[in-house]
């Protein structure tokens, strides 16, 4: 299980290697609830939290993720021929926009009502709005914990990332037009 802000390469690495996978709502309490639910073994946000519930205890412990890291490691050829192995895309750090206490989950409705992303492949409601397209994403959710709006966009080239940046900084300013779209 993994929260919506992750790659969108995650969901085939895991299928590439046998695994189930399951994008979820982001919050700590969130993936961990649904990882007991649904007899779910390793869960991850983008944030760094890893719940294991194979060989440990279900929670969330950077040293043991750490650990266990260094093992997946330690049995592969060589660290280089991994880390060419990953995806390459390009994405933005999570961006914020701040706003008044509460709006944040006014306006991410707004976002998911709105006819804004005429090109998607395919809009995820679960947890904000997440919009593919064919080369990449773009996210708007409500931080459950700040009076922000998270945004978070990867894409396969520099182009796409700015014409799905683009697309959502329309989105918000037609939905939300005092609101500052942050550089990044």
């Amino acid at each position: 299980i993994y929260d919506v802000k992750c790659s969108r390469d995650l969901s085939k690495w895991i299928m590439e290697r046998g695994g189930r996978p399951k994008m979820w709502k982001t919050g700590h309490s969130l993936i961990k609830a649904e990882m007991n639910l649904s007899k779910i073994l390793l869960g991850g946000e983008m944030s760094g939290h890893f719940f294991f519930k194979e060989r440990w205890f279900g929670f969330d412990d950077g040293i043991y993720a750490g650990a266990r890291l260094l093992e997946y490691l330690s049995k592969q050829p060589s660290l280089e021929q991994t880390f060419q192995r990953l995806p390459k895309s390009i994405s933005t750090p999570e961006l914020q926009i701040q706003c008044a206490e509460g709006e944040n989950f006014l306006i991410t409705e707004e976002l998911k009502k709105s006819d804004c992303f005429s090109s998607a492949e395919e809009k995820i409601t679960m947890d904000g709005i997440r919009v593919e397209y064919r080369d990449g994403f773009g996210l708007a959710r409500a931080s459950n914990t700040t009076p922000t709006i998270v945004l978070r966009f990867e894409a396969t080239t520099k182009k796409a990332l700015e014409r799905i940046t683009g697309e959502f900084r329309k989105a918000i300013v037609k939905v939300a037009p005092h609101l500052a779209f942050p550089d990044g």
